[in-house]
């Protein structure tokens, strides 16, 4: 499988609770496309996060966001990795 790592813009403020409950909310149905969210980190102050998971291709991801509430701007994968 590979690993994707996605961002998302504009959630400036977020808190450490908003951000886990993202996270949890990606993890509580990521299984229905085969998606596992590894991590998850956040700039509150530029209102960036980023988020790592392993997936089957990005349009997975995606559609585990989006069903989640928080769409990502950007996919990119990660063909390397140390």
């Amino acid at each position: 499988m590979a690993e994707f790592m996605d961002v998302h813009h504009d959630m400036r403020g977020i808190t450490a609770d908003q951000l886990r409950q993202a996270h949890q909310a990606d993890l509580a149905i990521e299984g229905e496309e085969g998606v596992h969210f590894k991590q998850a980190w956040a700039d509150p102050d530029s209102g960036v996060v980023y988020c790592l998971s392993e997936a089957p291709s990005a349009e997975a991801v995606q559609r585990i966001h989006e069903r989640a509430g928080h769409k990502a701007d950007e996919i990119h994968p990660v063909p390397l990795t140390v």
